[in-house]
């Protein structure tokens, strides 16, 4: 499907037109503003979510709130790992661990090494390591390196195929006072095995002791026929619990292997199956075993003597997995049927016979099968996260339940899998292992085609299309500005293609060629690729976070193509010492949190800046000019370079870092090195989701009259090179995983005067509420606009950076909706209280949340626990006092809240002193320049806040604007650029930018009824709507 739409952004009032598949808006003051092309041909295919685990256990403390270095762990059918990070609500995916074919994520566990010393000589303790475990239709158990983002050691043996794993607990210190009947040695405390259920019903432990994976033992392998284990847990530390697919559990020793007892489920329904698969186990802390079935059953078993004590029919279909809260008391089930069915624990003792299980809810919050299911509870944070075939988490609250929403997180990468070549018009998509590159024509031309010929018109076409041999999914994809190159890149390799125009009679057709690189590239995989955007270097980010930059020469001559330089020039980030590390009882990431995960080149190619999880800025700066009439290979003082292998250790890195200093590597005249003011610049209290630089248009400077002087060789050295700095863009824009917006002058090492004077607390209420965190952006610099457009899965923003945001205290501003899904600022002072209410409002139901959605209002609440307790002093029972549970929940967390906000909120009553002074000191001439008949400030005086506001809508200017019509979307990528159009692109025959139309851009959406999915249960008086 494609619908192209003609969006007018900024105007007062809007009117709207429909021409058959073209949408036309525009205002009654503004000539068009930025052109959308509405696409759903781009494929993004759904991968189903097997496998679901937290990296902590859930605490009943009362004062243990999240561990900061918290993830959860989402395994998907096509082999990829995604790792998300909750941030006490703000959950934003941080990295993607790839995959290969056929390697399905059947399932995933964590676990914690015991802490250690840091030497022999040193009694301070040091976090253990939690590393990840996975498994997948094999016969072998993987662990995964979350820094270098691929697997670093494997462990099998001679057995069936494993369907299931599960992690010992971990070893716990008893409580004070509490005896032990036998006291644990160090080698018992640190073990933490694990246990698989195979296919030919073996259950095998694995040790992850020591940092390593290794086989154990086979505890059993019953006699007579084979049966799959399904699903297995452990019960306590010393035995195992496995559901079978003949309609038994079976209880294990772990020590000596021998089976304890076993449970039947009895024969199927009549007219069905004859044996039960046990699809899912669990074990409460009191020793009760949970299990659900193919029947559609809940059953409750005695830990102890192994009986049935209760059976709940809850599900219409396969009860697929269960989750169970920290303290016991609640159980949830998901199933083959879409339900999702919640259990309460009701009696006067909770460990006693008199115990009942009441099924208290079901919703379907899915729309397929539910495969997987975990939770985590603390201090701050109780939820439930569910996955299944329809390949979208769903985050439900636990304590909170019918209290707060439900939320989805997005089926879709946070980093678009979406780029283009905007010179010419190529749109390239890729996943798992598979790449496609789109031709979109001009909407212009397209519109007159479809007036004159509905039937004929081709708005855009399918030109190329790359699959790559090898079993490993694509890492990362880049397309050059030119659209001549594409280069993309595995854990293990990196491939170039030519792109050139076919001299075949198809119109538009691409001709693809593998390009020659050179072999240190193409045999050393990369996590993130980037082309420069004056498409001569190629930023290459190996697993180890190695950074290297490859220069790509054109030849001369009738076959005249791109060529990567033979080597690489290798950057060095700044040495930094780990700080804010985590408490010891918390564990450790590791060299993940140091992972760089973003890159920004500026506009005129000659400034790189990365940044990495933890919030650390790296800059390097491309110094001289370019001489064409140098050689194109290396050369240092003269002499030849050539490839050395990368030394390892801090002190090689650094000597080398030092050699390379001192021997600058000059190509073409030019040499890359480090920021003078990287290390001023500050460290971000939280990781970039956006990161880019204004764009400004590139000053050629053959036009230039006088210049650069020419750098004459000699005899000691004959490859001179200049040491100017580039004068151009420096500013760079950075929106963080909490949506607080920086901008920084990277050669000053500070923010940028429109930042210090716009903190991220001067931000929209409706910004700051977006529970979907962003995802990238796009610029707007046509017709001296300053404009930048923000998108995350479920929302379109603007910021004008050419104006300062309103003032807090000046935001009860009417958010007049329209038809087509859009809002304006429309002053209206007379519903100023009202609409200040509504913000406060929102604000409050966003706030003291349990890692869900929002609060739910009170007019509207259905279903859920107690809201109160009766808290009685002494024996009289009429002294008792009622007393909220939401006001003991908030006031514990308000200190933790306080702790977790950087910036902090300015009051609604008034702004920051310091913002104040920086607005009244600030130069806002700029802002002058949309007043040219005198509508907004008639009589010259200077302008002021309230200016600023006002700006919006009475002349063509708005400080911000957002949409939530497009959803969701895949990535938004440029047709034209401004910032890349030079004279000698307007002298060719390429269709280059036009600033009189203004910015024209794809919007791909990936809606969820577009997906391929399979048939789905529809039970009584289902069906598809």
């Amino acid at each position: 499907m494609y619908t192209p739409s003609l969006v007018i952004l900024g105007a007062m009032n809007l009117l709207c037109v429909e021409i058959k598949d073209y949408t036309r808006l525009w205002g009654t003051t503004h000539p068009l503003d930025m052109d959308i092309h509405r696409c759903r041909f781009v494929p993004y295919p759904a991968s189903t979510i097997n496998a679901v685990t937290f990296s902590h256990t859930s605490t009943s403390k009362a004062s243990a709130i999240s561990p900061p270095n918290l993830r959860l762990a989402i395994g998907r059918a096509n082999g990829n790992i995604e790792i998300w990070n909750p941030q006490r609500g703000h959950w934003v995916q941080e990295r993607i661990l790839s995959g290969g074919k056929d390697r399905s994520i059947e399932g995933l566990v964590w676990t914690h090494d015991l802490e250690g010393h840091r030497d022999d000589e040193s009694k301070e303790e040091v976090p253990g390591m939690l590393r990840l475990f996975s498994i997948g239709y094999s016969t072998v158990i993987t662990e995964w390196d979350l820094a270098l983002g691929k697997p670093i050691r494997h462990s099998g043996g001679n057995y069936g195929e494993i369907w299931c794993i599960a992690a010992q607990p971990r070893w716990q210190a008893p409580a004070k006072g509490a005896a032990l009947s036998t006291k644990p040695n160090d080698s018992q405390k640190s073990e933490q095995h694990l246990a698989v259920g195979c296919a030919d019903g073996t259950v095998v432990l694995h040790s992850t002791a020591d940092g390593d994976l290794r086989f154990l033992r086979t505890l059993a392998r019953p006699s007579g026929k084979k049966s799959r284990v399904l699903c297995i847990a452990f019960l306590g530390r010393g035995k195992i619990v496995a559901g079978y697919a003949d309609s038994t559990i079976r209880i294990f020793n772990m020590v000596n292997g021998r089976q304890l007892s076993s449970m039947s489920l009895g024969a199927g329904e009549p007219g069905g199956p004859t044996e039960i698969l046990v699809w899912s186990i669990r074990c409460l802390s009191d020793g009760i075993i949970v299990s659900g079935d193919s029947t559609g059953e809940v059953r409750f078993w005695d830990g102890q003597n192994y009986t049935l004590l209760q059976r709940i029919k809850s599900h219409k279909e396969d009860i697929l997995d269960l989750a169970v809260s920290a303290d016991g008391l609640t159980i949830l089930s998901g199933g083959m049927d879409r339900r999702t069915t919640m259990y309460r624990r009701t009696g006067d003792n909770h460990k006693g016979k008199r115990d009942r299980w009441t099924e208290i809810s079901h919703q379907r919050y899915h729309s397929h099968d539910i495969k997987t299911m975990a939770t985590f509870e603390s201090n701050d944070m109780s939820i439930v996260v569910s996955g299944g075939v329809d390949a979208m988490p769903i985050i439900i609250p636990l304590q909170e339940f019918g209290k707060e929403h439900t939320r989805s997180l997005p089926m879709i990468p946070n980093c678009p899998p979406v780029q283009s070549a905007p010179n010419k018009r190529l749109v390239v998509s890729w996943w798992d292992r598979e790449i496609a590159i789109w031709r979109i024509g001009g909407i212009w031309g397209a519109m007159q085609e479809t007036e004159a010929a509905p039937n004929q018109r081709q708005v855009w076409k399918l030109v190329a299309k790359i699959a790559l041999q090898g079993e490993e999914n694509i890492a990362s994809v880049s397309i050059s500005t030119d659209g001549n190159l594409v280069a993309v890149s595995t854990l293990s390799s990196v491939k170039i293609f030519h792109l050139r125009p076919s001299k075949s009679s198809v119109k538009d057709s691409v001709k693809l060629r593998k390009a020659e690189i050179p072999a240190n590239l193409a045999s050393h995989g990369s996590k993130l690729l980037q082309f420069s955007p004056d498409s001569k270097w190629l930023l290459t980010v190996r697993c180890d976070d190695t950074i290297y930059l490859h220069r790509i020469a054109e030849t001369t001559g009738v076959h005249a193509r791109s060529r990567i330089l033979e080597r690489g020039v290798e950057l060095f980030r700044l040495p930094r010492t780990p700080n804010n590390s985590p408490k010891v009882q918390q564990g450790s990431l590791g060299k993940y949190e140091g992972s760089i995960i973003r890159a920004a080149w500026s506009s005129d190619s000659r400034i790189l800046v990365l940044c990495d999880l933890q919030g650390h800025l790296d800059s390097w700066v491309l110094e001289g000019y370019e001489d064409l009439s140098q050689s194109s290979d290396y050369a240092v003082n003269g002499h030849q370079l050539v490839a050395e292998p990368a030394l390892n250790g801090d002190d090689e890195e650094s000597n080398e870092e030092l050699d390379e200093e001192a021997h600058p590597v000059v190509i073409l005249g030019q040499h890359w090195i480090r920021n003078p003011r990287a290390a001023s610049l500050p460290k971000l209290p939280s990781f970039p989701l956006v990161m880019s630089f204004r764009p400004a248009k590139p000053v050629s400077l053959a036009a230039m009259t006088n210049g650069h002087i020419t750098m004459h060789p000699t005899r000691q050295n004959p490859n001179p090179h200049s040491h100017d700095l580039p004068i151009g863009e420096d500013r760079l824009f950075v929106l963080t995983s909490l949506h607080k917006v920086y901008e920084y002058q990277i050669f000053a090492g500070k923010l940028s005067d429109w930042s210090r004077r716009n903190p991220s607390s001067m931000l929209p209420e409706e910004f700051r509420t977006i529970r979907d965190r962003a995802m990238n952006c796009v610029w707007d610099i046509s017709n001296r606009k300053e404009r930048v457009w923000i998108y995350g899965s479920s929302f379109l923003w603007m910021f004008d950076l050419a104006r300062d945001l309103p003032a807090v205290a000046q935001k009860a501003l009417e958010v007049q909706p329209h038809p087509d899904g859009n809002t304006q600022q429309i002053s209206r002072s007379s519903k100023k209280r009202k609409r200040k209410h509504a913000q406060e409002q929102s604000h409050s139901l966003m706030q003291g949340t349990t890692g869900a959605g929002s609060k739910i209002l009170e007019k509207e609440l259905t279903t859920g626990f107690g809201s109160e307790i009766r808290k009685t002093t002494g024996v009289e029972q009429g002294a008792g006092q009622w007393i909220s549970l939401q006001t003991i929940h908030n006031q514990a967390r308000d200190e933790d809240d306080d702790a977790v906000d950087d910036d902090g909120l300015i009051a609604t009553s008034e702004l920051s002193a310091l913002v104040r002074l920086r607005r009244a000191n600030g130069d806002l001439s700029y802002m002058q320049d949309d007043h040219q008949n005198g509508d907004a400030n008639t009589d010259n005086r200077p302008l002021n806040d309230e200016d600023a506001v006002a700006l919006g809508p009475t002349d063509k200017g708005l400080a911000y604007w957002h949409t939530f019509k497009y959803r969701p979307i895949l990535g938004i990528v440029l047709l034209n650029d401004a910032s890349s159009q030079t004279d000698d692109n307007a002298r060719s025959g390429e269709d280059v930018y036009d600033s009189q139309r203004g910015l024209e851009v794809a919007l791909v959406e990936r809606p969820s009824w577009d997906l391929d999915l399979p048939p789905r249960y529809h039970g009584d008086q289902e069906w598809d709507k």
